[in-house]
């Protein structure tokens, strides 16, 4: 596949440090996992001049998804996440309260569930949906022909998602992971929290 000329922001958002990735193609871009400071991903959008065309999570965690409500109803947007993740959020505002301690808006709506192999356009250039279940059951992961963002599936350093919920798969993880390696070893690896690897470097912590 020839190289794509999409861009990745990456944008350290909330209490729990998540990242929220813009990806753009020229003006136009996608957000991926907003978990937090709306305000400053609108003027991050407005900083490079540029039309979100969609909101997309890799999971249904509240970190990674509480501004997704305040860009939806301020922007207008579709919000797109893995099926079989609509459940948590439901748990959104309680886990925030729990975990955090604060009230936050109310969750997104769900326009689209994404399932492996669904496809975004982001401009001119496309987005491969893989399912990658484990952490939680509709985690999902995007594919460019260069880099992958993981969610929490897996981080720098070869730490894994969680898998202690009552709705976790460690062995569907283990999989998960299995199914993101296959990819080129100079693919880099953007992670839900933390640093970006790549899967050369990621392969050799599971030997």
């Amino acid at each position: 596949m020839s190289r794509n000329n999409l861009i990745v922001e990456t944008l350290v958002v909330g209490q729990m440090a998540a990242n929220c990735y813009i990806v753009r193609d020229g003006s136009v871009a996608v957000v991926i996992d907003p978990g937090d400071d709306g305000q400053y991903i609108i003027d991050t959008l407005q900083k490079y001049s540029l039309t979100l065309k969609a909101i997309v999570a890799t999971h249904g965690h509240f970190d990674h998804i509480m501004a997704a409500y305040e860009l939806q109803i301020s922007l207008g947007l579709p919000f797109l996440m893995g099926k079989g993740d609509e459940f948590l959020l439901k748990n959104m505002r309680a886990s925030a309260n729990h975990y955090l301690h604060i009230t936050t808006d109310p969750p997104p709506t769900v326009t689209k569930t994404l399932a492996d192999g669904d496809i975004i356009t982001v401009g001119a250039q496309k987005l491969s949906v893989i399912a990658v279940p484990g952490h939680t059951p509709g985690s999902i992961a995007l594919v460019s022909n260069e880099w992958i963002i993981v969610g929490d599936v897996l981080f720098s350093g070869g730490a894994v998602g969680r898998t202690d919920f009552s709705y976790s798969d460690k062995e569907q993880l283990m999989i998960s992971i299995q199914k993101i390696r296959s990819y080129p070893e100079d693919y880099i690896l953007y992670p839900g929290h933390g640093e970006k690897t790549t899967i050369g470097d990621i392969s050799q912590l599971f030997v």
